[in-house]
């Protein structure tokens, strides 16, 4: 007994020295973060110097809205409006929810926001905007009657001073602790936004992950070129309280940026890194020139000179031919030869994006148009894909969305008519085009 005791108690030592030396090396506290895609373990800062985006699974990481600001705006251009709304200009907690000032109290120290949303004005590649970013720590970025007015305001600034807006989205949809007040923001935002595309200025969404509920309802989806970035979530409902309603389980990607994309919600996606570009490039289109330059008589002469010794003196037959050529351009070859800088814009914002449709905003010889052209495919697996040309009914509404966004920005309309011959789908006659 004795020696079994002994060996017990030198056993315990020894196990807890062993402990004590497997102790698991502690990082110094705020150093390392946790991927919540991928789950992997890595350093704070670089995620921060990466611009919020994971090394491991290059998955989005939320971005505070002042790290946002700077990432898309020149350094020192913004200027904050409304840092602050007055106290007497909001009610605090309209429905005495418990508990609900003691939290937005707590996380304006924590945060240093006021509020959900930072507006204010700043330029984008020397070319001046007004922007809105709203911020997921502020209670995952609900709307409620301070962000709204925040919002409101940015935007009758913009209308007033005759600026673009630029909004990024992140929320996570109107904020229930306000009730009512929180819905009317809805309606709100979206009148200051309808006056400002009546009076002709551009209004550029960005969606990011998440962008739900009223904020999805409202202004969010109202913007003349909608992008978003990679996987961002996307919708009214979530796709766990759909499942729950419906009782069925939701396809691969639904109500992700990518999914609403191929249905017709969205123009474009675009990485943190190309944004600043996206954004320049689609400011400096529809940026007004003053001083137009009219071309001297002697230019137009030669201009015209030129265009009549390019015509080919060829029969109709071999005109038919060479339609019919198998290495004849399409669409898109016109589009990449003709025009600069084309910014492809998709979907008829109702259903779907249709291949067999392609259009969007470039230059010509140095100014500004909308481009609208069938497009067929070079191989029978393109012709596959874009229907042989063929539009449905969501590429001629995606036509006409184009063409009405033209007609407000003064842009000319270019199209290429490429009308297959044969039965054609819709209607069902045969059709031929010169």
């Amino acid at each position: 007994m004795r020696l079994h005791n002994m060996f017990k108690k030198t056993g315990e030592k020894i196990t807890s020295i062993h402990s004590r030396n497997r102790r698991k090396p502690e990082a110094p506290e705020g150093i390392l973060k946790k991927c919540n895609k991928c789950g992997a373990a890595i350093l704070t800062d670089e995620v921060i110097n990466g611009k919020y985006i994971c090394p491991k699974c290059h998955g989005y990481f939320r971005i505070p809205a002042y790290k946002r600001i700077e990432l898309v705006t020149d350094a020192g251009s913004f200027e904050e409006w409304d840092a602050k709304i007055d106290e007497g200009e909001r009610p605090e907690n309209p429905l005495n929810f418990r508990g609900y000032t003691e939290k937005v109290k707590a996380l304006r120290v924590k945060t240093g926001l006021d509020e959900a949303v930072v507006t204010g004005k700043a330029t984008i590649c020397g070319y001046p905007v007004v922007i809105g970013v709203c911020d997921g720590r502020f209670m995952m970025a609900s709307m409620g009657h301070a962000v709204g007015e925040k919002i409101t305001r940015a935007v009758e600034r913009a209308t007033k001073e005759r600026l673009p807006v630029v909004l990024f989205t992140c929320s996570g949809g109107a904020r229930m602790q306000e009730g009512i007040i929180s819905l009317m923001q809805m309606a709100k935002t979206s009148a200051a936004l309808k006056r400002h595309s009546d009076a002709g200025f551009l209004y550029i969404p960005v969606l990011t992950d998440p962008t739900t509920g009223g904020v999805t309802a409202s202004f969010a989806m109202l913007g003349d070129i909608i992008l978003a970035e990679p996987g961002a979530l996307i919708g009214f409902a979530g796709p766990r309280v759909i499942e729950q309603t419906i009782g069925q389980k939701l396809p691969e990607g639904f109500q992700r940026a990518e999914f609403l994309l191929e249905h017709g919600f969205v123009d474009r996606i675009v990485t943190r890194d190309e944004m600043k570009e996206v954004l320049r490039q689609i400011l400096k289109m529809h940026t007004v020139i003053d001083e137009k330059k009219e071309e001297c008589p002697e230019k137009k002469k030669e201009n015209r000179k030129n265009i009549s010794a390019g015509k080919e003196n060829v029969s109709a037959w071999e005109r038919v031919l060479k339609s019919r050529e198998k290495e004849r351009p399409v669409g898109k070859d016109y589009i990449d030869r003709l025009f600069t800088d084309f910014v492809e814009l998709h979907g008829d914002r109702y259903y779907k994006d249709d291949p067999a449709v392609v259009g969007g905003i470039a230059y010509f010889h140095g100014k500004a148009v909308t481009v609208i052209a069938q497009c067929k495919g070079k191989t029978t697996k393109e012709n596959l894909e874009r229907n042989f040309a063929m539009p449905s009914p969501e590429g001629y509404r995606k036509a006409l969305r184009l063409m009405k966004q033209a007609e407000k920005f003064q842009r000319p309309v270019i199209c290429f008519v490429d009308t297959p011959g044969g039965f054609l789908r819709n209607g069902g006659r045969r059709a031929w085009t010169g």
